[in-house]
């Protein structure tokens, strides 16, 4: 199973191909990154495109507990010159915790443990 960081999120919006291929796999999405996702979303396109992949995406969504929250803050300072957001850091956590793959695109995360990384 995997779990799609906004990156990949936005990849899929974009129809790229290398990335599309996720949405024949079983995974899920953080709720957290859904609201970054659906910010950027509204940001660059409209509140209309936004609710779209609300509702296309809805049923993929899993909510974070709080422990993966703290875990995620912590990781991000033992690894604060590598520049990670804390969204991507939730992402990486909840899919460790989960024993998923996290799919990214984000070169932060390349060669790390249990992260699937995309080239656009």
């Amino acid at each position: 199973m995997y779990c799609l960081d906004t990156y990949a999120l936005v990849e899929i919006h974009n129809e790229n191909p290398i990335y599309s291929r996720f949405l024949e796999e079983e995974f899920v999405i953080p709720e957290i990154l859904m609201a970054e996702f659906y910010g950027l979303m509204l940001r660059d396109y409209s509140e209309t495109i936004a609710n779209y992949w609300l509702g296309k995406l809805d049923s993929y969504l899993q909510p974070v507990p709080m422990d993966v929250l703290v875990k995620a803050v912590k990781y991000r300072q033992e690894h604060k010159k590598q520049n990670l957001s804390f969204f991507d850091c939730v992402g990486y956590i909840f899919a460790r915790e989960k024993g998923m793959k996290f799919v990214t695109g984000d070169k932060e995360f390349k060669g790390k443990d249990g992260v699937e990384f995309m080239n656009k």
